[in-house]
């Protein structure tokens, strides 16, 4: 209905993950175009509400927000520039719903382009006021859209000397995943220590990020262990994963991988303190790196980096 009183417009996805116990969301847009994006990511950074922060890769943003209602404000200038925010994010069993502002131009983005993401389960209005885009008013809606939760994998120690190669294995696993209720992500090379002496060669794991329906996750776990430990060439490999958005800052781990050798028993240990759990069946080598690339699997650039390398 919306996309035939509006026409067809430029939204590709828009996928909401929860971590009700940290008590926030990651939202996932996609857009045809990059200005629009970043445009969007500026004015919702400006306008406060729910948000937290944006990033922008391409055309992609990734968006993390308080789960909760609260108030907005878009400044003195807002009907000259526009503005655009998300006032709130509240779940509902297996549904998420995000409450939308939007002034002049960007009104015609939350009233008109984002309810047409594919997924979107539905679109409500607070008034036939708000179904007018376009000029200088201001539109609300709230889009409901399915509940994902965001699952980090971690893998290392796939490959001896002679062959195999993680980051190959590991993207394999990802692109290859059709269970439904799964949407792959992204995937990320995390170098580690480089100075470890059990290593193949650039000492570097491979992690892998996924947004999941609730009743997915098992599926989805299973599916990972038994595709990498039936590809593997080491009988060391490690595998783990982290079941959330918020994993604990600062932790010592986090510096150690990268710059300390660590013991399999650290390692183990700071899993457990954080929260990761282990979901491999062969040797426990492999564990130190797939705890590195759970911890800097959602850091961006620096993942790939030395420790301290990137500023």
């Amino acid at each position: 209905m919306v996309k035939k009183r509006f026409g067809p417009l430029f939204c590709g996805k828009l996928l909401v993950m929860t971590d009700e116990k940290a008590g926030i969301a990651e939202l996932i847009e996609r857009c045809h175009a990059r200005g629009p994006i970043e445009w969007d990511a500026m004015n919702r950074m400006r306008a406060g509400g729910a948000t937290i922060s944006c990033t922008v890769e391409g055309t992609t943003m990734s968006m993390k927000a308080r789960i909760g209602s609260f108030p907005v404000s878009f400044g003195a200038a807002s009907r000259d520039i526009g503005g655009q925010a998300l006032e709130g994010v509240e779940v509902h069993g297996n549904e998420v719903i995000t409450s939308w502002a939007g002034i002049a131009g960007a009104g015609v983005g939350v009233a008109a382009c984002l309810p047409q993401a594919p997924g979107v389960i539905r679109s409500e209005y607070p008034s036939e006021d708000d179904l007018t885009v376009g000029g200088a008013r201001v539109n609300r809606v709230r889009i409901v859209s399915p509940k994902y939760e965001k699952i980090t994998i971690g893998i290392d120690d796939t490959d001896t000397k002679q062959e195999g190669a993680t980051w190959v294995l590991a993207l394999k696993c990802a692109e290859n995943c059709r269970i439904p209720g799964v949407e792959y992500l992204n995937m990320r090379l995390v170098q580690l220590n480089p100075e470890v002496p059990k290593k193949t060669t650039n000492c570097v794991s491979s992690a892998i990020n996924f947004a999941v329906r609730p009743d997915a996750a098992g599926p989805l776990l299973e599916y990972v262990r038994s595709f990498v430990e039936e590809r593997t060439f080491s009988e060391d490999t490690g595998i783990a994963f982290f079941r959330g958005i918020r994993l604990r800052e600062g932790s010592e781990a986090e510096k150690r991988v990268k710059t300390d050798i660590m013991t399999i028993e650290e390692a183990e240990s700071a899993a457990a303190d954080l929260g990761i759990t282990y979901i491999d069946s062969t040797g426990r080598k492999g564990r130190i790196g797939a705890l590195g690339a759970v911890l800097w699997a959602n850091k961006g650039i620096e993942a790939a980096g030395l420790y301290g390398e990137h500023h």
